[in-house]
């Protein structure tokens, strides 16, 4: 079977925003309440809290996102909700009037393609909330509703607000405001299917698809494919799957994963023994123990063999998300680690995404603390800010970087030389994650010519034949063409 993934994934640079804390409007007549209790915006995050973020707020930051370089955004969800995270979905057919509605966001949609800025959403599709009306209809009339059958109710009474009873129907991880769909139902099969056609065709270019791996109805994937790619064949469909996901990257279901395959073992080894356990703790990425090169090597040959190429050119790779701690802080603060770890996933194969904040270094440990407000500019750090900068132009700048094959020349003790090929466009890229410089002498047989030009770092290279002389300062990472 030829697996077909959409070409535009390949060269995007994704930008991950938490709709609540990215941007507020400076222009309140647009906002919805302007009154309301908002927590402060550079308050530590609570769990309940809203800061108030908007969609117009999103439209008025788009001159920077396309400053850093940024030519695809993907929102958590925007749709209406009771929860700042807004994974309970309370109607899926309208964007969170506290976030600007449906206005606000086609408005951003146009804005965005008009900059050629991609967008991607976020589809909850498990679960929905206690407060969506199928499941509001069956708390009022039992089992009498017409959508009784709509969830997996296990008995009488529901007790879907405390927990002095059973709740008497499944909830995603035990939670009870998150009612699970029974996707065995043609109806809810067909309910959600048009959801994901509506947005479609109201113009998204994708689908970032929540705990997918939850939903086990034969067939559901493949039918969601095919119903969202005979309505723009071009609209990407990612799985949040933490783990090896070959079952479901077959080319039937989704065109990539959010990539931790390789966001841990990229923390383990230029963060190392800096890892900050707590913050990895229960995590399903390993980020520890710390990775010397040749296991680096060893990890992302591994990854790259997993799946089809094709599909390797449009998995999501990052480095932080809504769901995990900060790089920087997990590195303790390291900025070095953040900087070798940015280097490595804007040189990888896949479309790289930033997590709002990351590229300013804005901290955060576990949830909700990873969901801060993003920060004023006299905050951000602006050497992390110029790295990020650097590397994405790069990427846009090489198309070897973004499609050419990827070859490991050199893994030993804490030196990492790999090339990217495309034809007769050759870069090498090198990272040494020691305390120490490293000297070191190797053959590169895999190369045609012999880049030279340093594009990015503070390296030193010689070529005899086939063989170099690399010189790389400690904790630095740098890429020759």
């Amino acid at each position: 079977m030829q697996i077909h993934t959409p070409d535009w994934v390949k060269h995007a640079v994704f930008y991950q925003i938490f709709p609540d804390r990215f941007a507020k409007s400076t222009q309140p007549h647009k906002r919805l309440l302007n009154n309301a209790k908002w927590e402060d915006w550079d308050a530590f995050p609570t769990l309940q809290g809203y800061k108030g973020g908007d969609l117009w707020g999103v439209v008025e930051q788009l001159d920077y996102i396309q400053s850093l370089g940024i030519n695809a955004i993907y929102f958590t969800p925007i749709f209406q909700s009771a929860c700042n995270h807004r994974y309970h979905t309370h109607d899926y057919y309208q964007v969170d009037p506290i976030l600007g509605g449906n206005e606000a966001f086609k408005e951003l949609l146009d804005a965005a393609h008009q900059r050629n800025i991609k967008v991607v959403l976020d589809g909850v599709f498990n679960h929905a909330s206690r407060g969506i009306f199928f499941f509001h209809d069956i708390l009022e009339n039992g089992p009498h509703s017409p959508w009784v059958d709509w969830f997996k109710i296990q008995g009488w009474p529901l007790a879907p607000y405390t927990g002095d009873a059973p709740a008497n129907y499944e909830s995603w991880a035990g939670i009870r405001s998150l009612p699970v769909f029974n996707h065995d139902n043609p109806e809810v099969r067909e309910y959600i299917m048009e959801i994901a056609e509506y947005w479609i065709k109201f113009g998204i270019d994708g689908w970032r698809l929540d705990v997918p791996f939850e939903i086990k109805t034969p067939g559901f994937w493949q039918e969601f494919r095919q119903r969202v790619k005979a309505i723009n064949p071009d609209a990407y469909i990612v799985g949040e799957v933490w783990t090896d996901s070959r079952q479901w990257l077959d080319g039937t279901q989704f065109d990539g994963v959010m990539n931790y395959l390789f966001t841990g073992p990229t923390i383990a080894f230029t963060a190392g023994d800096r890892v900050d356990l707590q913050q990895v703790e229960g995590r399903a990425y390993e980020t520890y123990p710390p990775l010397f090169a040749a296991e680096y090597a060893e990890k992302i040959e591994e990854l790259l063999k997993l799946y089809p190429w094709e599909i390797q050119l449009t998995q999501l790779n990052l480095l932080a998300s809504h769901d995990t701690a900060r790089l920087i802080t997990i590195a303790g603060g390291d900025i070095a680690s953040m900087e070798l770890a940015t280097l490595l996933l804007l040189t990888f194969p896949g479309a790289p995404s930033v997590y709002y904040g990351d590229e300013v270094g804005l901290p955060g440990a576990l949830d909700p603390d990873c969901r801060r407000g993003f920060p004023l500019a006299a905050n951000w750090n602006l050497e992390i800010l110029e790295t990020h900068k650097q590397l994405i132009s790069l990427r846009h700048q090489y198309p070897a970087l973004r499609i050419g094959n990827y070859q490991v020349i050199y893994a030993e003790r804490t030196l990492y030389v790999f090339a990217r090929i495309l034809g007769n466009e050759e870069l090498i890229i090198a990272v040494n994650v020691g305390n120490e410089s490293v000297t070191a002498n190797f053959d590169c047989i895999q190369l045609q010519h012999q880049p030279q030009t340093l594009l990015y770092g503070n390296c030193e290279i010689k070529w005899n034949d086939k063989n170099i002389d690399l010189n790389i300062p400690a904790r630095s990472g740098c890429i020759f063409g």
